[in-house]
C-alpha cells in the first residue's frame, strides 16, 4: 500500500515552520555553527500544532523573544541529501515580526548550535539560504506582497472507513 508518507527507513517529510523578519531591508536568517547550512528561522511543526503556533514556539525556544507570526507567504517542498542520507520537507513560509531586532546587532541564540545573522533582502543570492528557491522568491514575496493561500483544517476531525 502506498502512502503520501514513507515509512521506508523511518524516512518521512518534515513540515516546518519558518519566519520571515525583515527590517531596514535586512532578513534575519539562521545558520547551523557546525555544517554552517543557512536557513529561515523556525522549525518542526509538533503533530496536531499549528503552523503559526509552532514557528512562535521555536521563535521563543531559539532566541527567548516573542515572534508575532503574520500572513502566510507561501510553501516550498526541498528535497536534499545529509550525512549521505536524503531528505524531504515541507517549508511553511509565514511573515513575521520581533520586537526590538535591528540589523546592526544580530540576536543571540539560545540554542549552542545555531546563530542569527542579517542579509540585505536585496542580497539573498549570497547568502547560501537553503532552500535556494527562497533566494529569489523571498524579495519578490516581501516586495508584491504575495497573495495568502493557505486553509486549516484545525478542529476538525477527519475519519477513513
Amino acid at each position: 500500500m502506498k502512502t503520501g508518507l514513507s515509512a521506508e527507513k523511518g524516512r518521512c517529510i518534515e513540515t516546518l515552520a519558518r519566519g520571515v523578519c525583515v527590517v531596514e531591508g535586512h532578513v534575519l536568517l539562521c545558520r547551523g555553527r557546525k555544517a554552517g547550512n543557512v536557513y529561515l528561522p523556525g522549525g518542526h511543526v509538533d503533530f496536531g500544532e499549528r503552523a503559526v503556533r509552532a514557528l512562535a514556539r521555536e521563535i521563543r525556544e531559539e532566541m527567548g523573544l516573542t515572534a508575532r507570526v503574520g500572513r502566510f507567504l507561501g510553501c516550498v517542498e526541498h528535497a536534499f541529501v545529509q550525512h549521505g542520507e536524503p531528505h524531504a520537507e515541507i517549508n511553511l513560509v509565514f511573515a513575521m515580526t520581533v520586537r526590538g531586532l535591528a540589523p546592526d546587532r544580530p540576536p543571540v541564540s539560545r540554542e549552542g548550535w545555531i546563530e542569527f545573522l542579517w542579509q540585505p533582502l536585496d542580497r539573498l543570492t549570497r547568502s547560501g539560504l537553503e532552500p535556494s528557491v527562497l533566494r529569489g522568491r523571498l524579495p519578490e514575496w516581501c516586495r508584491n506582497g504575495a497573495p495568502s493561500h493557505f486553509a486549516s483544517t484545525r478542529g476538525a476531525v477527519w475519519v477513513s472507513g
